[in-house]
């Protein structure tokens, strides 16, 4: 077995107590060696128990792909399988929790790649490899991350495999993105640089509705437009307390047929407007008392509206009747304050 180093301190370590999506939850910090209890939390966004310090600890970039490479100490995450959420626990040989953001070089457009796995090296020996997980938290939005193993003090290089995009990609990205990547960063880690980060317990906050403000970092984060901010906007709602706004650009993407409009659905997070990927949707569309569309709206990303999720429809017309059902909730790793939202979500209805 490989000597590991164990931060001990600074850092929650785990999460114990999830019953269900709304009961009660606890969180232990190593800090405090004690339990922090909220109770009674909604199916919506919320603020932490506490928030913990990342620091930058490198940048990388081929072609039009970039990646900034940032750290924190451990903590634990909730995985999600169709609606089922699952703990995952802080292991005793971990040592901090590595988190990637990756984006377009020309457009600044975080990007939803749905496939990241992450070999760490040290001294050319490989000291940790596994999938990262597509995650959400409150103050980096969506990106990659994991709990990880590190060897010491010392250089690491860590090898990036970045899958081939496989939502429809728009104009700037219509050419780009097809093809699977290795990327590399290479950081210095030490016990001290990971112990003197930040931890901020929210003894007022905690558990009451909201979120964080996005971190300002040294590379962007996955933002979508406001509502009015957004072409032809033909109606919003709500579900399982995320936001969506529907439109129909005026300039249809390359893959709808002559003739046909596009009908476009943007979920979003309640407060920061981050982007919600990985979902299953399907929208009908009736007019008149007639049904004109009935299908899955397939995942899409473009420059000017962010990723989204839309079809090829037989026009958009006022007074039309559209249906948005969320056949499948965001298959993203949540940190705290997201774990009970976006899970049941039930259908929503909008007239154009």
């Amino acid at each position: 077995m490989q000597r590991r180093d164990f931060l001990r301190a600074g850092a929650p370590l785990g999460l114990a107590g999830l019953a269900g999506c709304t009961g009660m939850f606890e969180t232990q910090s190593s800090a405090a060696s004690q339990f922090t209890t909220v109770a009674d939390r909604g199916e919506e966004v919320y603020y932490p128990s506490h928030i913990d310090g990342m620091t930058m600890v490198g940048m990388g970039g081929m072609g039009r792909y970039k990646v900034g490479l940032m750290y924190s100490a451990p903590h634990a995450f909730w995985t999600i399988t169709g609606t089922d959420l699952n703990l995952a626990q802080v292991g005793e040989d971990v040592t901090a929790h590595l988190m990637a953001t990756i984006w377009d070089s020309e457009t600044k457009t975080v990007l939803p790649t749905s496939n990241v796995s992450a070999t760490i090296l040290k001294d050319g020996e490989e000291v940790d490899s596994r999938s990262l997980w597509p995650m959400l938290s409150q103050n980096m939005g969506y990106h990659f991350g994991d709990n990880v193993a590190l060897d010491g003090n010392g250089t690491y290089t860590a090898k990036l495999s970045v899958g081939a995009m496989q939502a429809r990609r728009m104009g700037a990205f219509r050419d780009a993105f097809g093809d699977q990547t290795t990327l590399e960063v290479e950081f210095e880690h030490t016990r001290e640089k990971l112990g003197g980060l930040s931890y901020e317990q929210l003894p007022d906050k905690k558990g009451t509705a909201g979120a964080l403000e996005p971190m300002e970092m040294k590379m962007p984060i996955a933002q979508v437009p406001k509502p009015d901010a957004l072409p032809n906007t033909i109606g919003v709602g709500s579900s399982g307390d995320a936001k969506f706004a529907a439109f129909a650009p005026d300039e249809n993407p390359h893959f709808v047929p002559d003739g046909k409009s596009y009908l476009a659905v943007s979920p979003r997070t309640p407060y920061n407007r981050y982007p919600l990927p990985f979902m299953s949707l399907s929208a009908k569309l009736v007019r008149d008392g007639e049904t004109v569309f009935d299908d899955i709206l397939r995942s899409a990303l473009g420059s000017e509206f962010g990723y989204h999720y839309g079809a090829a429809v037989d026009g958009i017309e006022s007074g039309d009747e559209l249906s948005v059902v969320v056949d499948a909730p965001p298959q993203v790793a949540r940190h705290e304050g997201y774990e009970t939202a976006f899970i049941e979500m039930p259908e929503m209805q909008m007239t154009v």
